[in-house]
């Protein structure tokens, strides 16, 4: 007698994976056209007194400046927010620290 093999939930889902691969790998090859690729058109001269190619506008700030300042103003707003949390657990402290001076004292007000 043959023996038969289990196949488990993991393999059988492995192979129905490169089954659908296999399928679908053909299908792209089918659809490459021959055709050759369009070259791009060089871009329109930019206007006499103009910055260069490539450099943004004066005034513009580029995406690397940007990024750069909000995170900038980020580390702001977070050293504030510490700064300010800071404060307050230092005045809660204290406020406890006379509260309970004035309950260890007898008859003070």
């Amino acid at each position: 007698m043959s023996e038969i093999e289990v196949i488990s939930r993991r393999r059988a889902l492995c192979f129905l994976g490169l089954a659908a691969l296999a399928s679908a790998v053909p299908a792209a090859i089918l659809s490459i056209s021959e055709g050759e690729a369009q070259q791009p058109s060089p871009p329109p001269a930019p206007p006499a007194g103009s910055s260069p190619a490539g450099s943004p506008p004066a005034g513009a700030q580029t995406g690397t400046e940007r990024r750069q300042e909000r995170r900038t103003t980020r580390t702001q707003r977070r050293q504030e927010r510490r700064t300010s949390r800071t404060k307050r657990r230092q005045s809660r402290r204290t406020g406890r620290k006379e509260r309970r001076q004035q309950r260890r004292l007898p008859g003070a007000t």
